[in-house]
């Protein structure tokens, strides 16, 4: 359907209520009676009545020589009648875009001049605004997205628009590189997510614990969340800052394990998986269960259920005792030394 600029239907979409389309989706019966009038130079009345679109959009007017035929109104004329509202549109849309241009044309200069910042924190405002941003961030990229995703359950809307998103990215030959949280792995929905990108472009990898998102476009702008319920967030396109994200992010990056690597919830020698040792490392720190929780991408009860092993494994009758059989075993000193003895590549 034709649509004007700012979004409402041009008069020559009106439709029959018992006959409903518009002129650009003529329907076949209609096209055909338009055609033969075309050729014949004339049409009965009669004829035409179980397509009334052909009056409706003014395809045929009445003969006046015979009320009971109907003569077509040529293809030339008919064009020229719909085009010109879309004209009319278009022109005033361009007189509104070159008064815009003169109307910040001062303001342009000023800021050639280096009388305005050219590096900003720009706050977003609402989830409009702020997808607005991403996806004009994303539509200007050219090279690589770094995104940091802490796991969590998303509905499957958003799901497929990430899916949308990210196929146009790597055809367009942008490399894209995500952190999640080791509980992904255990995410059917991430990875039938993760498994629409094979072609190279797209790279996984799992860590234990992340902080919060952050999505960094070609190195010259990253977007960061305010609130915990991301209705307020940070785009940032000051060089010094964004270049510091993007060494936090390598830093994560190298110290997680890729996707396909398998399960990183091994059980060590000490019985007590990763994940645990995870958990022992907040816990030793005084962090609440939720928090944890959030921190590692699980829910409270699957976290409660790893404290629980975590006890047992210890001989732990208590969670004060807990505490203290953690920081007495040494795991914390173990996990210390298999990080400082090499990353993931």
């Amino acid at each position: 359907m034709f649509r004007t600029l700012g979004g409402g239907d041009l008069t020559l979409n009106r439709t029959n209520k018992t006959h409903p389309h518009s002129i650009t989706e003529l329907c076949e019966e209609g096209g055909r009676l338009y055609a033969n009038a075309l050729r014949t130079g004339r049409i009965a009345r009669a004829d035409v009545e179980p397509t009334p679109c052909l009056m409706e959009f003014d395809l045929l007017h009445p003969d006046p020589d015979d009320p009971n035929w109907l003569r077509p109104v040529p293809p030339s004329v008919a064009l020229a009648q719909r085009l010109h509202p879309i004209e009319r549109e278009i022109s005033e849309r361009r007189r509104t875009s070159i008064e815009l241009a003169e109307a910040f044309e001062p303001f342009m200069a000023l800021s050639a001049q280096g009388a305005a910042p050219t590096h900003s924190i720009t706050v977003l405002e609402g989830l409009d605004r702020i997808n607005a941003a991403l996806d004009l961030a994303t539509n200007q990229c050219r090279n690589e997205v770094l995104t940091v995703q802490p796991s969590a359950r998303h509905p499957e809307r958003r799901v497929i628009e990430g899916l949308e998103r990210d196929k146009t990215l790597t055809e367009r030959g942008v490399r894209i590189r995500t952190l999640y949280q080791h509980t992904a792995r255990y995410s059917p929905e991430r990875l039938a997510y993760v498994d629409r990108f094979t072609n190279g472009k797209a790279e996984y990898r799992t860590i234990d614990e992340l902080v919060e998102r952050l999505i960094i476009c070609d190195e010259t702008v990253a977007f960061i969340p305010v609130r915990d319920d991301r209705q307020v967030a940070l785009e940032i396109r000051h060089p010094g800052l964004v270049a510091y994200l993007i060494k936090v992010f390598e830093f994560m990056w190298g110290r997680a394990v890729p996707l396909s690597a398998g399960a990183p919830y091994e059980t060590a020698p000490d019985g007590i998986t990763d994940i645990q040792h995870s958990i022992a490392k907040l816990l030793v720190e005084g962090h609440v269960d939720e928090a944890i929780a959030r921190r590692l991408g699980m829910n409270v009860r699957t976290c409660r259920a790893h404290i629980a092993k975590l006890a047992s494994a210890l001989g732990s009758g208590s969670r004060a005792q807990l505490g203290y059989l953690i920081a007495q075993s040494g795991i914390l000193e173990q996990e210390q030394r298999s990080i400082g003895g090499g990353s993931h590549s």
